[in-house]
């Protein structure tokens, strides 16, 4: 019992072992692909957010339960769902019999049937572990796009006070704005939205519009070159049509890129061989556990050593530091900045720094103020100001 005991916290120890070069990110140089897995983690009571496969199951059991389809039709798309590999046609052909002759997608039955499956998202929000975490990191610039039809992530978030936007591909303007980092709080939802039959892509002649759009297209992929992705609760993602035109089949040197995939390790031999497939596409595959149950805390800790990250943009300054550090040595930092910002000014000698700032105290203090107030530490100004002044006057 013992051996046990020890051999399960080996493997809790195992699960919290995060790559050092995934935590020493900077939460806007990720990118959140957000599956399945967790819409499952956080409303386990509807089966449809499960998978893509439970997803159409459930669409056929309420188009059968609505009557809106042949009983014919219903009994071949059951068949259909567990026998066939490609999804997307299923999808395909299922909005297709829901659908006018005319080939319009609206008005058509699948959204009616997906309203009925999603009906009431957000009273069966039982774990917002997850979705507190990815908001977590929203708010400090990583950005969300995801294959989900729900808006789970979008009702938490307002609930929370964020103001969250669904966007989808049909709209070239808000995907262009989006990419750019121009909206924080806006979730992409490559395949659409279920509240949007406009904005659903199932018809794979759909996905033309995005991919035969130059600027779009490049915009996209840009993205999946600079920034490094962050694969969630995404077991089938890579097979997905419309991520493999948007990112995986068409960014070049896939293999210099790094993006991170959190899977479920059930197989070990499996695990590994998955492992060294998607070092191909520049993908460091990472498993949260032995159970689907720790992905949730897992999640959340790995969001938590992420945000402890410090910003390079903000330099910190504390009274430490500069007890540690000779006055001219402080000096010589501050005049290093500001010749990069006045790049004419000819540098003093070393004898002649602690004199320049002791005549310029009012440039040193005006510049560390500025320092103080980017990296948000203003109740550090008055403290590490009267430091300076003793210090140059020693």
């Amino acid at each position: 019992m013992d051996s046990t005991h020890r051999k399960t916290n080996r493997s809790e120890q195992k699960s919290r072992k995060f790559l050092k070069s995934l935590i020493r990110k900077q939460p806007r140089d990720l990118l959140l692909m957000i599956g399945t897995g967790v819409s499952a983690a956080v409303a386990p009571g509807i089966p449809a957010l499960r998978s893509w496969r439970s997803c159409i199951e459930a669409v056929i059991e309420a188009a059968d339960q609505l009557e809106v389809l042949h009983p014919g039709d219903v009994a071949e798309f059951r068949k259909k769902v567990v026998k066939d590999r490609d999804l997307l046609v299923v999808a395909h052909d299922l909005i297709r019999k829901m659908s006018p002759r005319t080939g319009d997608a609206k008005p058509n039955f699948f959204q009616d049937c997906l309203m009925e499956v999603f009906d009431n998202l957000e009273q069966h929000i039982q774990n917002p572990v997850v979705l507190r975490s990815i908001l977590r990191l929203m708010e400090r610039g990583t950005m969300v796009l995801t294959t989900n039809y729900d808006n789970l992530l979008e009702i938490f978030g307002q609930q929370q006070g964020k103001p969250m936007e669904s966007l989808d591909l049909k709209d070239k303007d808000k995907v262009l704005q989006w990419a750019k980092g121009h909206i924080r709080y806006g979730v992409l939802h490559i395949h659409g939205l279920y509240t949007d039959p406009c904005g659903m892509v199932l018809d794979p002649s759909g996905y033309k519009d995005v991919t035969q759009d130059p600027e779009v297209m490049e915009i996209l992929q840009d993205l999946y070159r600079t920034k490094s992705f962050l694969f969630l609760g995404c077991g089938e993602t890579l097979c997905d049509q419309i991520f493999q035109a948007l990112f995986l089949y068409t960014v070049k040197n896939k293999v210099d890129l790094e993006h991170y995939m959190l899977v479920l390790k059930e197989n070990e031999d499996q695990f590994f061989k998955l492992q060294a497939d998607m070092l191909l596409h520049g993908i460091k595959v990472v498993s949260y556990g032995d159970s689907f149950e720790s992905f949730p805390e897992y999640v959340e800790d790995l969001t938590t050593q992420i945000c402890k990250q410090k910003s390079p943009d903000a330099e910190q300054v504390d009274s430490t530091t500069l007890l540690g550090t000779s006055c001219v040595d402080c000096a010589k930092r501050k005049l290093g900045d500001s010749d990069k910002d006045h790049p004419k000014r000819a540098r003093l000698p070393d004898d002649a720094l602690a004199f320049y700032a002791e005549e310029n105290l009012s440039v040193v203090q005006h510049k560390m103020g500025s320092i103080l107030s980017a990296a948000n530490c203003v109740n550090k100004a008055q403290h590490v100001q009267s430091i300076l002044e003793m210090s140059l006057n020693c």
